[in-house]
């Protein structure tokens, strides 16, 4: 669609916010405001209370164009509770960028009643029925199209497998036997007085050992010295005289 037909066509139209706003209080912070003409259309944003010389604003508005009228006008004010509100600055704003490439976001520069600098209002503007075409996608028509790989399908309600059949020449296998019962263990060993733990002497009793037999000859008393008959004396027929005299017996 070309710029020529415009008409009954929307624009919209987004107030972002201000920078560098001519300061109009002297003690508190102002409170600045955004106004929108075009045509017939006059929209107003909400006030930023102590927005100060940045206000923000973030509010969207829709015009209908007009054939002819490529110009949109913008005006800044400072809120005043008893008092009018103070004129901070204007400025006009283009339409030819956002009409041939259909989105435009730029700084628009406001100025004062004697054509000083007062500031700088942001807009986003955007129109959908521009003459910008879009290029088109490049596709390799050769190229077959990539087609993801898919499992047999397999449904969860399908009836289980059949259960394993031996075949008929198979014999069968022989019945099993009785089991034979080993036989019954032996008769176990007499319980051991001794006990395993824990690791004590003191907790082993004493083994049953056998009392002492009684002597089968009774002690003998053994005779006094002097029933033993004296030594023989020296130079006696069965002892001859040794080579040490005085000592019994002799010496071999």
């Amino acid at each position: 669609m070309s710029n020529s037909s415009i008409q009954g066509q929307n624009l919209e139209v987004t107030v972002v916010g201000c920078n560098k706003l001519k300061d109009t209080e002297w003690i508190s912070r102002q409170d600045p405001y955004v106004c929108l003409e075009y045509g017939n259309s006059k929209f107003r944003t909400r006030t930023c209370t102590d927005g100060g010389k940045n206000p923000t604003f973030q509010e969207k508005f829709v015009f209908t164009l007009y054939e002819g009228l490529r110009e949109m006008k913008v005006v800044v004010f400072n809120s005043n509770t008893i008092t009018n509100d103070d004129f901070i600055g204007s400025g006009k704003v283009q339409l030819q960028k956002v009409l041939s490439q259909g989105y435009d976001d730029s700084p628009w520069t406001l100025q004062t009643k004697t054509g000083r600098y007062a500031g700088e209002v942001r807009l986003i503007m955007y129109f959908a029925n521009s003459n910008v075409q879009k290029p088109p996608k490049n596709h390799a028509p050769s190229a077959p199209p990539y087609v993801t790989p898919q499992a047999p399908h397999v449904s969860m309600y399908s009836a289980p497998p059949p259960a394993y059949q031996p075949p008929a020449s198979a014999a069968p296998y022989p019945p099993p036997t009785s089991a034979v019962p080993y036989p019954p263990p032996a008769a176990g060993y007499p319980p051991s007085p001794y006990h395993s733990y824990p690791h004590d002497s003191t907790s082993y009793p004493p083994p049953p050992y056998p009392p002492p037999r009684a002597a089968a000859y009774p002690p003998q008393p053994y005779p006094p010295p002097s029933a033993y008959p004296p030594p023989p004396s020296q130079g006696s027929p069965y002892y001859p005289p040794g080579p040490y005299p005085g000592t019994y017996p002799p010496p071999y």
